[in-house]
């Protein structure tokens, strides 16, 4: 069956509908929800019982752009810098350095292994050198995986900043494969570039939103998420124009708008959140149907020994050399080394050789997915077996609810106070947003002149408003008291 432009709908909402519920029912067999995708785009395809026919990279490169905008973005919003900062230098160097490492040490393996080219070699392990940040997330928040010291914000923000290195060493290789006379030193201006320029861009660009989603007056709450998707688009695209990495920039600008105060955070962060299992589903399923199923079978033997490589030896030696020179107990390394999931990125960026024609470039494609098909079914459902065979996993009574979702979440408050603003404090004339207010109570009403408002971000704080505040208990409150003393306002009786 061609998809056209009168069926497409159908199709498309079915295979949705379809993935939903196997994406609720999945995790009752302990299956990784994104094979299901996986799975039920390549049944959907040309060599399953769906039979659609869909053989355009081009097509699928797009959406998969799209797709990762979404995904990495999300992740960024969900990022704490304070949890993020005790372990930022790991993150630092093992989204870069141990990307590098696990780049050259497959290549190598393959060249050894196939007839490929030293370049070639290359471009397949610069194609999987990064774990994926849609599995990596996926996974771990699903499955509700609480882990010690500081291990799981070091593999979330590993995965999702490791993607821009392996873009930038694919494409670097790809150029080396095209133009064989040209040497490898030739790619080191076109990486420093990338990523400079990316990072520059990323929190420039974090600083401009934040002023637009807080001083822009848009009148409705169901447009500020809007406001944010073209944002996140603009900065992609300019990053892209001026020659920088645009999904290192829109991680970058992401974590910071991450830990600013917002107006509508809530629902930005709500919106983002199903909008991110949208493009997961949307990104799997294209990449299956993508796949022609009768055309991996050739290649299943060398893509098993590769993929084997990668899992036992390439990933957990670059883990081990990157994290040399840090303080971490073996297990946790050893935790690090098997988090290391490949998805729907390396298929993405396997694209690339397809639309530049290469030779090679349609078994380096299905070698690429073969590769992360196994990682996400070996990898992906032993994480949570590995953590406690580690003994890096939390009990269930320890896990901590994270910042973003005590934000999104309905936790019940047990504490209220009421704190009158007086003329002559620092708060009158502020928006709430500006305020600095305490981040775990809200203020849930203000009375104004004998009448209650329910208040906002954008709420300008007037003099003599009472502001009601809710925490979620009393010694959260104390927050709020410190906040008053800041403020020299007195506190009167609830």
């Amino acid at each position: 069956m061609n998809l056209t432009i009168e069926n497409i709908l159908l199709v498309g909402s079915l295979l949705l509908f379809i993935s939903t519920i196997a994406g609720k029912t999945s995790y009752k067999y302990g299956v990784p929800v994104l094979i299901l995708f996986l799975a039920i785009g390549m049944l959907a395809g040309a060599d399953g019982i769906g039979g659609i026919y869909f053989d355009d990279p081009k097509i699928a490169q797009f959406i998969g752009i799209i797709s990762l905008n979404f995904i990495l973005f999300s992740g960024g919003l969900d990022t704490s810098w304070p949890t993020v900062k005790p372990i930022l230098k790991e993150g630092i160097v093992l989204s870069s350095l141990g990307v590098l490492l696990t780049a050259v040490s497959l290549g190598t393996f393959v060249w050894f292994l196939t007839d490929f080219t030293i370049y070639e070699s290359m471009l397949l392990g610069s194609i999987v050198s990064s774990t994926d940040a849609a599995a990596v997330f996926s996974i771990l928040r699903s499955k509700n995986i609480a882990l010690k010291t500081n291990l799981r914000p070091t593999l979330e923000l590993e995965s999702g900043s490791n993607d821009p290195m392996a873009y930038v060493l694919t494409l670097a290789f790809l150029s080396l494969v095209i133009n064989q006379d040209a040497g490898v030193a030739s790619i080191i201006p076109l990486f420093l570039q990338q990523m400079l320029l990316g990072a520059i861009a990323g929190f420039v660009f974090g600083k401009i939103s934040k002023y637009i989603i807080n001083r822009i007056k848009l009148g409705f709450e169901g447009l500020y998420p809007v406001l944010v998707i073209s944002l996140m688009f603009a900065t992609f695209s300019a990053t892209d124009f001026i020659g920088g990495n645009g999904f290192l920039a829109i991680y970058i600008c992401a974590v910071y708008l991450g830990n600013q105060d917002l107006i509508h955070k809530k629902t930005i962060l709500k919106m983002y959140d199903g909008l991110a299992w949208l493009m997961q589903i949307v990104l799997f399923l294209t990449l299956g149907l993508l796949v022609f199923p009768n055309e991996i079978v050739p290649f299943i033997r060398t893509g098993l020994i590769i993929s084997l490589f990668l899992i036992f030896i390439a990933r957990p030696v670059s883990v081990m050399l990157s994290l040399a020179f840090f303080k971490m107990k073996m297990r946790r390394r050893i935790y690090i080394s098997w988090v290391g999931l490949r998805g729907a990125v390396p298929i993405v960026f396997a694209t690339y050789p397809l639309l530049a024609g290469i030779d090679k470039a349609d078994m380096i494609f299905n070698i690429v997915f073969f590769i992360s098909l196994t990682s996400v079914l070996i990898q992906g459902t032993t994480l949570s077996v590995v953590a406690k065979w580690l003994n890096v996993a939390l009990p269930d009574e320890e896990k901590k609810i994270l910042e973003k979702d005590k934000l999104i979440l309905n936790i019940p408050k047990s504490a209220m106070k009421k704190y009158r603003i007086l003329p002559h404090y620092s708060a009158v004339g502020q928006q709430i947003i500006d305020l600095e207010f305490p981040k775990d109570t809200i203020i849930a009403m203000i009375k104004r002149n004998d009448k209650y408002h329910l208040p906002n971000g954008g709420t300008t704080i007037e003099a003599n408003d009472i502001l009601i505040v809710l925490s979620e208990n009393h010694e959260s409150m104390e927050n709020v008291s410190q906040w008053i003393k800041q403020q020299d306002q007195p506190q009167i009786p609830a």
